[in-house]
């Protein structure tokens, strides 16, 4: 049994699988009839993006790209480092990044310049969190599943120095740093 006295409860398994459902009801219906290129941000957003596309109805492509800015602490470090690329072209290809939190907006801020580069037909963005409280580089967040106050969050895929993605809800990180 793990130990996770430090993690309090805050969006719920169920909560999250509720508002994955009406976001890809919304994707569904904004690309009825075209296809789709997913572009999950590793590591925190695999299990958004699992969840995510099994709600989708059009033909999807799936890919990944891993990028960080924090490290081991619970603040960005601010700098941008792309440690996964893509594999496949996405020129001309409708590409729905997905993340899993935009805090600073630096990280998926660098990604989009970066994918807008390779000149895809459209570029969205879908996020499970968004903490304007800490925002730095606006972006526009097309589908957004919760925002939330200022709190270090942990599990569906969130972590803290690589640990607690594996739970099936999203905590608040109470624990030392």
């Amino acid at each position: 049994m793990r130990d996770i006295k430090e993690i309090k409860d805050f969006l719920s398994k169920d909560k999250i699988a509720s508002r994955i459902k009406e976001l890809a009801a919304k994707i569904n219906t904004d690309y009825a009839g075209q296809e789709l290129t997913m572009v999950g941000v590793l590591n925190g957003s695999f299990m958004f993006a699992a969840d995510l596309v099994r709600e989708l109805t059009m033909p999807v492509q799936i890919e990944f790209m891993a990028a960080s800015s924090y490290g081991e602490g619970v603040t960005s470090s601010g700098v941008v480092k792309i440690n996964l690329d893509l594999k496949t072209n996405i020129e001309g290809k409708n590409v729905l990044l997905v993340e899993d939190i935009v805090d600073t907006g630096l990280t998926i801020t660098n990604l989009i310049d970066v994918l807008k580069t390779r000149k895809p037909k459209t570029l969205k963005l879908c996020s499970l969190l968004y903490k304007p409280a800490r925002i730095k580089h606006p972006v526009i967040i097309d589908y957004l599943a919760f925002e939330i106050p200022d709190h270090f969050v942990v599990g569906y895929g969130l972590d803290f120095a690589g640990k607690y993605r594996e739970l099936p809800f999203i905590g608040i990180y109470e624990g030392p740093v």
